[in-house]
């Protein structure tokens, strides 16, 4: 993929509250056009705040892409499952301005989420997708080391139709060849 020259003036950085205006309208834009999240209105700005906090406090990775001083794409890792178990797992989630789509953003910032992930020591990495038309996620997903679990079909109804949920799997660090 040929990378248009606006996506080398990308910077991906740790998320901050400063940023939550942002990261709402990006997710808004997901939620009310496409099928990556199952969520049917949109959360404001205070909701998505009580999000990152959770997620910064529970000290999950959590990043912003900004290009010419503007947040374009956003992702973060959270806790896969909340029984302790699980505590070595996590979820990863990327949404991407639409103007950005296809330009390689969503890959740089998988790339820093799945290297944060591991220097905190997490040692799986789940990609929940929503809708299994979702080709580019999917894509995504498969060029960075994640391998196809499997599909639920028809779990979600939105925008009039059945959607699948496709799982995606990708080991971190030394995954499960020793303890944590």
């Amino acid at each position: 993929m040929n990378e248009t020259p606006a996506i080398h003036s990308i910077t991906i950085r740790p998320a901050s509250p400063a940023d939550i205006a942002a990261i709402t309208e990006i997710y808004a834009d997901a939620v009310q056009h496409g099928t990556a999240s199952f969520e049917i209105e949109p959360p404001d700005t205070r909701e998505m705040m009580r999000r990152l906090q959770m997620l910064m406090t529970g000290g999950y990775p959590y990043l912003v892409a900004e290009h010419a001083g503007t947040v374009a794409g956003y992702a973060y890792a959270g806790p896969y499952r909340v029984r302790p178990g699980y505590s070595w797992s996590v979820e990863d989630s990327i949404y991407v301005a639409a103007e950005f789509h296809r330009e390689g953003m969503g890959r740089r910032l998988l790339a820093q989420l799945i290297a944060d992930a591991e220097s905190r020591g997490y040692r799986q990495m789940i990609a929940v997708i929503g809708d299994s038309a979702q080709i580019p996620s999917i894509a995504l997903h498969e060029r960075a080391g994640f391998a196809l679990i499997g599909t639920l079909r028809s779990v979600g109804f939105k925008h009039g139709r059945w959607l699948d949920t496709v799982l995606m799997q990708r080991a971190l660090g030394n995954g499960d060849a020793s303890p944590p």
